[in-house]
């Protein structure tokens, strides 16, 4: 008697755009890890694949597809995203935050088998979930949705508490990270210029988009007051990322008078390589789901310091749940909560054991993996 091959399980994943970004960056760990035998993936995108970012992808059993949406209202591109998922027909539908929420209409129009619909963080239009409009259109698609994913608590309750999602429908799975990728024993260090990060230098550092919802401008505030409360110090400020805030975050810096001292990396691939240069890692976030980078700061054995938002608390280790987390938009707390590196400086290295360990124990990317293939192996909706 011979045992059946699993049947291949054909997903439809629908996001904004396949480019730098968090929840980006969770497709790509998704897909290269699910077995190839059970799956294959078609990345729908609304925007567009950046053919850089996508190159991180190496499974063999992903394809690509742009809906090439207008700016603004674009109805026509449902239809054109009916023809294609006629053609596909994925087994599953996964879309990924409000941007693409209402593709679930089509979906359901299409009697797609199971659709997932993961609500990852927040955008700035709509901080916490509070936004009433998105509120009642979450609610109007409902019914085409059957399973929901929340990475975070918060967002969880939120499903729950605001929307009114029967909790059975709703999977709890947090981000993984890939542990040995950001092992600081293995990534060899990226260049620098000298001047800037020299190895008596205490160095700050953040990575994500230069976006008004990742607020890279309270925490040019804060570097700038840590480095007046600090004149002898040799300290620096690295920011890795690009968006629409590079060019008011480079003049806030000349305006503040530590542009010298603040280093735009732009938009880059060697993260891992960046990340082993910083001595501690900074969140100052308006909003955030379940941060990447946060999981990535601390497998290279980075402290982190963030703001009390989203999944950041769920994330922090919890020796330091009172000391690193810090209010959103507070440029004093965060200058307070970076300054404990600055007096102790040895504090750096016997926290980065800690962080690395708790990272390990709890936020494996096998663990994650592991919770989406038991949601994509469902037989029905139910």
């Amino acid at each position: 008697m011979t045992t059946a091959e699993p049947s291949v399980r054909h997903i439809a994943h629908i996001i904004f755009r396949f480019d730098t970004g968090g929840l980006e960056n969770g497709v790509v760990n998704l897909v290269n890890r699910l077995p190839e035998e059970q799956y294959r993936h078609s990345i729908i995108t609304q925007k567009g694949v950046n053919p850089e970012f996508a190159q991180r992808v190496t499974a063999k059993n992903v394809d690509y597809h742009d809906l090439n949406k207008a700016d603004g209202n674009d109805f026509a591109m449902y239809w054109r995203l009916n023809t294609l998922l006629k053609h596909l027909q994925p087994d599953i539908l996964h879309t990924r935050n409000l941007a693409t929420l209402e593709c679930q209409a089509v979906g359901w129009w299409r009697g797609i088998p199971l659709r997932i619909h993961g609500e990852h963080g927040w955008d700035v239009s709509d901080i916490g979930g509070t936004n009433p409009k998105y509120q009642r259109l979450r609610r109007l698609l409902r019914p085409f949705v059957h399973q929901y994913v929340a990475l975070s608590g918060e967002a969880k309750d939120y499903l729950l508490n605001k929307i009114r999602v029967m909790p059975q429908r709703i999977h709890h799975i947090c981000n993984g990270v890939d542990m040995e990728r950001f092992n600081a024993a293995q990534t060899p260090a990226a260049p620098f210029p000298d001047i800037l990060f020299s190895s008596q230098t205490t160095v700050f550092g953040t990575v994500g988009r230069l976006a008004e919802v990742k607020d890279q401008r309270t925490l040019l505030e804060a570097f700038a007051l840590l480095c007046k409360r600090y004149p002898k110090r040799p300290i620096r400020l690295m920011l890795v990322g690009d968006g629409p805030m590079r060019d008011k975050l480079e003049q806030q810096a000349r305006e503040s008078g530590v542009a010298e001292q603040v280093w735009f990396a732009g938009d880059r691939s060697d993260v891992p390589a960046l990340m082993r240069q910083m001595d501690v890692f900074v969140l100052p976030s308006l909003a955030e789901g379940i941060s990447n980078t946060f999981l990535e700061a601390m497998a290279s054995g980075l402290p982190v310091i963030a703001t009390r938002v989203g999944g950041n608390p769920e994330l922090m280790l919890r020796a330091h749940q009172q000391t690193h987390l810090v209010g959103a938009r507070d440029s004093q707390a965060l200058m307070q909560a970076m300054s404990q590196y600055i007096d102790k400086p040895d504090a750096i290295t016997e926290d980065s054991a800690l962080v690395r360990k708790h990272c390990q124990s709890h936020f494996s990317l096998a663990n994650m993996v592991a919770k989406y293939h038991r949601l994509y192996q469902k037989q029905t909706a139910q």
